[in-house]
């Protein structure tokens, strides 16, 4: 079998793939050709059952690694399945708690390969960069369905049911982590800039505010991080303050426009009519089991609204259990990430602890199988412990689409030492050892 670097088998790749093609969601706009949501529904947890299949034959052997990330979300499963077996929000509870452990028990097998490399940051950006693709394809096929009024002109996907904040949540990721890897020169700046501008143009046309700020605000901590050891980061970040300055005074009325997206000042203050449906969920009766474990998982809604807050939806579906066991979560991948020396992963993992912190205000995902998962298990993954016999840096230059640390050369063997030499004897003439004879 085929292994990258780190001796990752190229197939762990294929098993990403299919855990970001599971998280991708059913429920989004309409699209080119119509796609029942039972469809969608069985290519998403069909994707699913494949990514724990392969990964299990990849790992028959059940070799994983410690990682507190992965146990605290295999003890978030407990609240998960003791509220969904009340059976409050009917059957799908039970099946959505299955789907979160097969999710879970998927992450525990690919622990094997955590080692602290780039690898799952390029798997990241490889599979986010083709669904964006997909994005694309459709908004240049018709951009009419691609841009509906429904969703106030802003872009959605065509081709799959795509919402506005799931497309500008990919994009900010790959492009905080492509920015970060130029910075650290594991990629060449035209890899990157394939990667960046579509994407740079795509959450534009979403007009999301939540992937814009964290985007801006976890590439400010990241570069932060890499400031003092970095020349480029410091380059980097005094240009982006030029640029940012510069584009705030000379385009301020465009950018206004772009960020109220036609919403009064009221309007935007109550988060979009979010705050209505949190004050009601935090207003309802609840039992003492209730608040403690929840209500079991749903569709995260609440009277019919979607709730936009990881916080709530994990206290509404698991209860101040779940609450407490996510805020570990980011507490201690935070904390692991602070007490590591300055490096290009732990400015990675601080990019994507920080984004999905942030994003948790106004979007759930947190407390069940979701892309917000997976990027804190990307952040998990460069927060690992290196395996021994693997190199963690590359070459600068690396493309985008080349893999990272590559097994060390074995070490060459030490001379062996040379052999004691006796006394040189003294070579004696024939004619001496004749006369020596007679």
């Amino acid at each position: 079998m085929s292994e990258v670097g780190g001796n990752t088998p190229r197939t762990v790749g294929v098993v990403w793939g299919l855990l970001v093609l599971n998280t991708l969601g059913s429920a989004g706009a309409e699209t080119l050709v119509p796609l029942p949501r039972s469809l969608i529904q069985l290519v998403t947890m069909g994707a699913l059952v494949a990514a724990f299949a392969l990964a299990l034959v990849l790992n028959l052997r059940l070799r994983i690694r410690p990682s507190a990330y992965v146990l605290l979300l295999t003890l978030l499963l407990v609240p998960s399945v003791l509220s969904s077996l009340q059976l409050e929000s009917g059957l799908g509870a039970l099946f959505r708690c299955g789907r979160f452990a097969l999710f879970v028990a998927t992450l525990w097998l690919l622990s094997r390969w955590w080692d602290g490399s780039e690898t799952f940051v390029r798997h990241h950006i490889r599979m986010y960069f083709a669904v964006l693709g997909s994005v694309a394809a459709g908004a240049l096929l018709s951009p009419g369905a691609a841009m509906p009024e429904l969703y106030g002109g802003r872009l959605v996907g065509a081709l799959w049911p795509l919402t506005p904040p799931q497309i500008g949540q990919y994009a900010a990721v790959i492009i905080g982590l492509t920015v970060l890897l130029v910075l650290g020169r594991r990629t060449d700046r035209m890899s990157a800039a394939v990667i960046i501008v579509p994407s740079l143009v795509l959450l534009a046309l979403t007009h999301t505010r939540t992937a814009t700020i964290g985007l801006l605000l976890g590439l400010t901590l990241a570069i932060g991080s890499l400031v003092l050891t970095s020349a480029a980061a410091r380059r980097f970040f005094t240009w982006t303050v030029v640029v940012a300055v510069v584009a705030g005074v000379g385009f301020a009325a465009a950018l206004r426009a772009w960020f109220f997206r036609g919403q009064s000042q009221e309007y935007l203050t109550s988060l979009t009519g979010r705050a209505k449906v949190w004050d009601a969920l935090l207003a309802a009766p609840r039992s003492t089991a209730e608040k403690a474990f929840g209500v079991g998982l749903g569709d995260k809604s609440f009277g019919g609204l979607p709730i936009d807050n990881s916080w709530l939806a994990v206290y509404h579906e698991q209860g101040l259990t779940g609450v407490v066991l996510v805020a570990t979560i980011i507490i201690v991948l935070g904390g692991v990430a602070l007490l590591r020396p300055p490096s290009l992963a732990r400015a990675c993992a601080i990019f994507l602890i920080s984004y999905c912190a942030i994003a948790s205000y106004t979007e759930a995902g947190l407390g069940d199988a979701s892309p917000y998962l997976l990027h804190l298990a990307v952040a998990a993954s460069l927060l690992a412990t290196p395996a021994e016999g693997t190199a963690l840096d590359k070459e600068p230059g690396t493309p985008l689409g080349t893999a990272l640390d590559e097994p060390l050369a074995p070490p060459a063997a030490p001379a062996a030492p040379a052999a004691a030499a006796g006394p040189r004897r003294r070579r004696v003439p024939r004619w001496a050892r004749d006369r020596e004879v007679t």
